[in-house]
Formats: C-alpha cells, sequence, structure tokens
C-alpha cells in the first residue's frame, strides 16, 4: 500500500514520456515526474521515494526530501495567507496547509510555528495543524528518569519551556532549569527529570545525577583546552558568569570541577581554575 504523507520504497515499472511509474506490492501505481528520475535507474529495481497529492489532487511521487512527514512535528515558516487557511513551506512545490480552524494563533506570512502533519480522513489530503496538544498524549509513557531524549520546543509558559518527547508526548522545562539558549522551534536534547503523579513530565537539559558528572567534567576540560588551559572561574563565581560561559548551572558546575580536581587534572586557584 502506497502510503500518502511518507517514504514508499515502490518498484520501477515502466518509464514514459512523463516520467516513471512505481508500483507496491498491491499493484497501486504512481507517477515519478521526469524532472525528479535518476540518472541511474533500472526497470524492477526499487526507490524510496516520497508520495504526497500534487496541485490537481493527483498521486505523485518525489526524490526531495519535505522538512516534515505524515504523523510528525517540525518548525515550518509560513509561505503565503489564502483564503482557506495559511499554506507551509514544507520544501515541496505543493506547500502544506493549516486550515484556520487547525491555528492555535492566527499565522502571519514570514513567521514559523511548530505544526503537526496529519492525513484527514474526510478529504484525504494531508494536513496541517498548530493545536499541538491534540496529538500529544502521555498515556503509557515508559522512558525512566535519567534517559536522554528528543526535544523540540512547541510553547513558552510563566513555568517554563513546554517541548514534544521523542515526537510523541508533552514535557516541560522548568525556567529555573535553562542554562543556554531556548526558543520556540529549536531541537534539543534534554533527560527525564521526573514524571509526576498526574502524568506531568518533567525534564531537564543537563545529564542527572551521576550521569552528569562525566559529560559536564569533559565539557569543562574541553572548554579549558580551547583557553589556553584556564578559566576565570570557580566555586565562587556568580551564578550568572557560570551560564554565560558554560549554559551549566552553578550546583553542576561544582560538582563537575570537584571531578576533575579528585582525577589530578585541574588546580582550583584563587581566580579560577587551571588545567594540569
Amino acid at each position: 500500500m502506497i502510503e500518502l504523507g511518507n517514504y514508499n520504497t515502490l518498484k520501477v515499472l515502466r518509464s514514459t514520456s512523463v516520467g516513471l511509474f512505481l508500483g507496491d506490492d498491491e499493484g497501486t501505481e504512481v507517477l515519478l515526474p521526469n524532472k525528479y528520475v535518476p540518472e541511474d535507474f533500472e526497470i524492477d529495481s526499487h526507490l524510496e521515494v516520497f508520495c504526497y497529492l500534487d496541485n490537481n489532487e493527483r498521486p505523485i511521487a518525489t526524490t526531495i526530501k519535505p522538512y516534515i512527514i505524515r504523523n510528525s512535528f517540525a518548525f515550518l515558516e509560513v509561505a503565503e495567507v489564502g483564503t482557506f487557511g495559511a499554506f507551509m513551506d514544507w520544501g515541496l512545490e505543493k506547500h502544506l496547509l493549516v486550515p484556520f480552524r487547525e491555528q492555535g494563533v492566527e499565522m502571519e506570512e514570514g513567521k514559523k510555528y511548530v505544526v503537526y502533519c496529519y492525513l484527514d480522513e474526510e478529504t484525504f489530503r494531508l494536513t496541517g495543524s498548530s493545536r499541538i496538544k491534540r496529538f500529544l498524549s502521555n498515556d503509557g509513557f515508559d522512558i525512566p528518569v535519567n534517559d536522554e531524549v528528543d526535544l523540540l520546543v512547541y510553547r513558552k509558559t510563566p513555568l517554563g519551556w513546554e517541548v514534544i518527547i521523542n515526537g510523541k508526548y508533552k514535557g516541560l522545562v522548568f525556567e529555573s532549569d535553562v542554562f543556554k539558549p531556548i526558543s520556540i522551534g529549536k531541537n534539543l536534547k534534554g533527560y527525564i527529570k521526573a514524571v509526576r503523579p498526574d502524568a506531568k513530565i518533567d525534564i531537564s537539559l543537563q545529564p542527572i545525577g551521576a550521569k552528569m558528572l562525566e559529560p559536564t567534567a569533559n565539557l569543562i576540560f574541553e572548554k579549558l583546552k580551547d583557553n589556553d588551559g584556564f578559566l576565570a572561574l570557580n566555586d565562587k563565581s556568580a551564578p550568572e558568569d557560570i551560564r554565560n560561559t558554560l549554559h551549566l548551572s552553578k550546583k553542576a558546575f561544582k560538582k563537575a570541577i570537584g571531578t576533575l580536581y579528585k582525577e589530578r587534572k585541574i588546580t582550583i586557584e584563587s581566580d579560577g581554575i587551571r588545567m594540569l
């Protein structure tokens, strides 16, 4: 079955004046226009293509990789606003429509928004939505505390930054846990900090507990190498100075330099730390 909005590995059936016709095991065919046909194709070989509806609402294949695929999230720019909604640039000739009813806030041309791509069962068209919470659920969440996860930042709140975890779940990075630049649409690595009884998930942008010592210590040691073996920071430095230089909390910094000191890799001086 050819899946619209996703990558499909299809068999090259025949070459025509308009392009290649590709097919699946069920006998369904789709056109790969000439401008996307690779030079070294062979009949009966297989190609990986992305399938969607063209401007005439016909299924079509392309070798271009879009910025978003079906049932996923991405940070996309509005190419134009029309009668039916906002048209997002997702890397293909035909833009992805986010209807007005699917806009969490009114979209403006030239601005970027986190959107979800899904197949509208009524129209059978790929559609975008910025009503993100509809597509997130923490039911069945089973990722252990301290495990690393992929994050997409999608909203700023008074408490901090709401993030999409592994493309499925909703989490929060508290403002007090942010020690490096962060913004809507940014892809980050994070760590599960806590899972609350109400299924809310707290996220840290740094490794937690014992896991944080080695990577954080290595980060500081590499920074020392890049700065001729000296950093004007120590355990008495202001938290803001540590955050601005290393994007770390003072607590994480103190633990890490303690590790480096015990390993005899640094000395702690009155005006900073020095590599041995």
